[in-house]
């Protein structure tokens, strides 16, 4: 098939009987024509995923599909906003038509799960990578930013962390887990869940807010020169799978979770007199989340553990070392 063939006979078809008036048009032109609703702003992210860096290149296309699109949705997460269209730029080694049919199959399942359509793209030949834009709505001024936290608000990250790290050494055959923590990480790693449900009901209650993907530390960092604040984060509070107390280092469990990345879990700040609105979110088990550790004056993270300073070799991915 030729590049126009391959878009039309894997992604056009697929789209064409489900496509919401929000897309005027949507794949085979030039452009994609979207219509904004009134009172809305746009909402806009893209990322890159290359073959053995952000996933194994043998891994199932299906499974690579997910990865990347829920890897995205997570970008918009953060940012409180309704997930709506997306698109494609797909450069492949060669145009294996089993290998796309199985992508496709998991790409679009995924964009049915979260409601999200996609509006257009672009395939070229070289190697593997897969590069998704999301696109989302979000009401006037209420967008989750990065740039609002406040002293003494609280640290808080929805359910555990370190998963994607340990997920990533154990498909790589640097660490040995069961059987059955090996099934939890590998759904972990190639679909987390972005957690555009939390985001709606912490988003009138927070301060600041981002999405985890380099590393606890690395992405605390992010709201805390944007804030112009330091934070400390305690780190026996932080919450761990069963899976990752299963490893014997406790405290290599603990660096997976506050270093490792690939958790696309949300980190967000609340001020004490917001704090029992999210603890009433999670004492009525609609919200999972746990307080870690406080914003302050100052700059920087620093970790604790039991009062004492937890070292750490760096604090998150590195995309250029």
């Amino acid at each position: 098939m030729n590049e126009f063939q391959l878009i039309k006979h894997f992604f056009e078809s697929e789209q064409e009987s489900s496509l919401s008036e929000s897309v005027v048009l949507g794949i085979g032109d030039d452009c994609a024509l979207l219509q904004m609703p009134v009172g809305k702003q746009l909402a806009v992210s893209v990322d890159t995923l290359v073959a053995d860096v952000h996933f194994p290149k043998e891994a199932p296309a299906n499974l690579i599909a997910e990865r990347a699109l829920r890897t995205n949705l997570s970008d918009l997460a953060a940012m409180g906003a309704e997930p709506l269209w997306f698109t494609l730029a797909l450069t492949l080694p060669q145009a294996d038509e089993i290998w796309l049919r199985e992508f496709s199959r998991g790409l679009f399942a995924c964009a049915r799960e979260f409601n999200i359509q996609l509006v257009g793209g672009d395939t070229t030949s070289g190697p593997l990578s897969v590069t998704i834009q999301v696109m989302g709505l979000i009401e006037n001024k209420s967008a989750m930013r990065r740039d609002a936290a406040n002293v003494d608000d609280f640290i808080l990250v929805t359910n555990t962390l370190g998963d994607g790290a340990v997920a990533l050494d154990v498909l790589q055959k640097k660490i040995l887990v069961s059987e059955a923590d090996q099934i939890y990480l590998q759904e972990r790693f190639y679909r987390p869940k972005p957690r555009l449900m939390e985001a709606k009901l912490i988003r009138e209650f927070t301060n600041a807010a981002l999405d985890i993907s380099d590393g606890l530390v690395a992405d605390l960092q992010h709201i805390c020169e944007r804030s112009d604040l330091g934070a400390t984060i305690f780190v026996e509070d932080i919450p761990l799978s069963p899976a990752l107390k299963h490893l014997q280092d406790q405290q290599q469990a603990y660096r997976y979770a506050l270093t490792g990345g690939d958790d696309y879990e949300l980190c967000f700040t609340v001020s004490p007199e917001n704090m029992p609105q999210i603890a009433m979110l999670i004492a009525e088990k609609k919200l999972s989340a746990t307080v870690i550790g406080k914003m302050h004056l100052g700059s920087g993270v620093q970790c604790e553990l039991k009062g004492e300073e937890f070292s750490l070799i760096q604090p998150g991915y590195q995309h250029f070392s």
